[in-house]
């Protein structure tokens, strides 16, 4: 267990694994998922931007010997009427400024994209 403030976490150290938790390497892409949204949310009032929903998707590929994280990417989707340079620029900032996303693409090769996509128009919402 990890605990921090009033909040724990199950953690899945055991080789034989467990349903139940996240491993190490599930934690660690969901903390650079939560990363990612933690600066959208950050940057988006300065910046001015408008959207309505955010879906973050965080994939990673592992080396199995000797064991390190190879790559991980990562997918933005944002529902907004914004102008296509705005997104651009709140990609830049989203992969400027950010703890988590800093000292991972540090150690890794971290890269991925961030789009315009409308809930209505398929899967990945809600």
């Amino acid at each position: 267990m990890a605990y921090c403030k009033q909040a724990s976490l199950a953690l899945d150290s055991d080789v034989a694994g467990r349903a139940d938790a996240l491993n190490l390497a599930e934690l660690l892409l969901a903390a650079v998922g939560a990363c990612i949204l933690k600066n959208i949310e950050r940057v988006a009032p300065i910046l001015g931007f408008k959207l309505r929903a955010v879906h973050i998707e965080v994939h990673g590929e592992r080396q199995d010997a000797p064991p390190k994280r190879q790559r991980i990417s990562y997918h933005i989707l944002v529902d907004t009427d914004e102008a296509d340079h705005r997104l651009a620029l709140l990609h830049r900032n989203v992969r400027q400024y950010g703890t988590v996303f800093d000292a991972v693409a540090g150690r890794t090769v971290l890269e991925g994209y961030l789009e315009r996509h409308a809930p209505s128009s398929g899967p990945g919402w809600g």
